[in-house]
């Protein structure tokens, strides 16, 4: 079969889906729906077949585009038309996770499979309301247990929703720790008397060094030059009286 017929097909399967496929997943469902041919669709194919979706549906004629989200593959709206699609679902779109909730999901996303409480180790505060709410959400769920630690108590990961929710295809494209705090990370600025643009500035700096180098090597009285001559204070001696040597 031809790429251009498989087309069609994968189209089809992406948009009546209602979770995200990965190319397994559509090499699969065609041969399934074509098990009559005797040659079977390689993943080659597909893959060939999903580029061209891609090119296809990326150019501005389309409001929607193909993307790799939550896992595999699916039709999202463009950015562009986000505020006309908040009219439909307003509600959808105005509810947003809390500050807690976001910082519990934060410490699961990068340090899963985790216990609630180590999350809260982390948090420093008691944790239950976040990661209830998180499971109603289905924004993480419980993945098995910790056999090593007493009670082997549960532990959570992060669901295909998750991904979904925030665009991404795995957790391998979460920023890394060091990138985000990279760009909190500001550089002292050191400056130059030559790094200013008016030389006028740079002149009167260093005639203001100049005078004050001077003025240190140059005696600031007579003393120190040696031509002091220190003033007799003949008036203040008493004559000496004479002897009498009688």
């Amino acid at each position: 079969m031809e790429i251009s017929q498989i087309i069609p097909h994968i189209e089809a399967l992406v948009f009546a889906s209602d979770k995200a496929l990965n190319a397994n997943d559509i090499t699969e469902l065609i041969n399934n729906a074509f098990g009559f041919l005797e040659e079977r669709i390689t993943l080659e194919q597909i893959e060939s077949a999903l580029e061209g979706i891609q090119e296809k549906y990326g150019t501005e004629y389309y409001p929607f585009e193909l993307k790799q989200s939550g896992g595999g593959w699916q039709f999202l709206t463009k950015p562009a038309f986000h505020t006309t699609i908040a009219q439909l679902n307003g509600d959808k779109f105005l509810k947003r996770l809390s500050n807690a909730a976001l910082e519990s999901l934060a410490i699961i996303a990068y340090k899963q499979p985790i216990t609630k409480g180590e999350v809260e180790a982390i948090r420093g505060v008691n944790s239950d309301y976040s990661i209830q709410k998180l499971l109603e959400k289905e924004l993480i769920v419980i993945s098995g247990r910790n056999e090593l630690l007493p009670g082997k108590p549960l532990v959570y990961s992060t669901s295909r929703n998750f991904m979904d929710y925030f665009g991404i295809n795995s957790t391998e494209d979460l920023p890394k720790i060091k990138e985000v705090l990279a760009d909190q990370i500001v550089e002292a600025t050191v400056i130059k008397p030559e790094d200013f643009t008016d030389n006028s500035v740079f002149e009167q700096t260093a005639e203001a060094i100049a005078e004050e180098n001077e003025q240190a090597d140059t005696p600031n009285s007579e003393e120190e030059t040696g031509d002091f001559t220190p003033e007799s204070n003949e008036e203040d001696v008493a004559p000496e009286s004479p002897v009498d040597n009688d």
